[in-house]
């Protein structure tokens, strides 16, 4: 899987602009949207992202410098995302660690991005929230009838069964 590629896509799909630059140590998804921007960085192995972490977000920074003064606000939210496939469980926490270092950007830092889902759980502080509906076989009358539990029943009834609606309103209405 190419962890670039996957980046960004998720980042696409997520309404961001993106774009490859190639003038750092090696090649960088940038993105930006209305409210943040930032820079993708993939390291071969866990021992190369913690070399190599602080001068690649360095030379990002240089290079998009006039952006960065030109942005605003959204200065303040500037992200280096740095990835690796690379799965040294004892390197693992040490970049994690990365994130705790506030100084020029804010960090997401994760290691054994190996597959498309390891690429979005990274990116989730860039997402927007998604939440997934259960939907599974229900009985709808049921459930909206359990819903309008302080409806009268009849009422409900002529409501679920197509009655007009003026005729509901009689009969909510000689209900209370």
């Amino acid at each position: 899987m190419d962890i670039f590629i996957q980046a960004e896509i998720v980042l696409r799909d997520a309404q961001y602009e993106t774009w490859t630059w190639a003038g750092s140590a090696g090649p960088v998804t940038c993105f930006e949207n209305a409210a943040l921007m930032g820079f993708v960085h993939v390291f071969d192995t866990a021992d190369a992202l913690l070399g190599g972490w602080k001068a690649n977000q360095q030379v990002a920074l240089a290079r998009h410098a006039a952006s960065l003064r030109g942005a605003g606000a959204k200065a303040w939210n500037v992200y280096s995302v740095l990835l690796t496939p690379d799965q040294d469980p004892r390197r693992g926490r040490e970049i994690e660690r990365i994130e705790e270092d506030f100084s020029l950007t804010r960090k997401i830092a994760r290691a054994s991005i190996t597959t498309t889902e390891d690429v979005e759980k990274a990116l989730l502080p860039l997402l927007s929230i998604r939440s997934k509906p259960l939907l599974g076989a229900s009985n709808f009358e049921t459930r909206l009838r359990t819903r309008l539990k302080d409806i009268p029943a009849d009422a409900v009834t002529a409501f679920l069964n197509d009655t007009s609606s003026a005729e509901v309103a009689r009969i909510l209405g000689a209900t209370s």
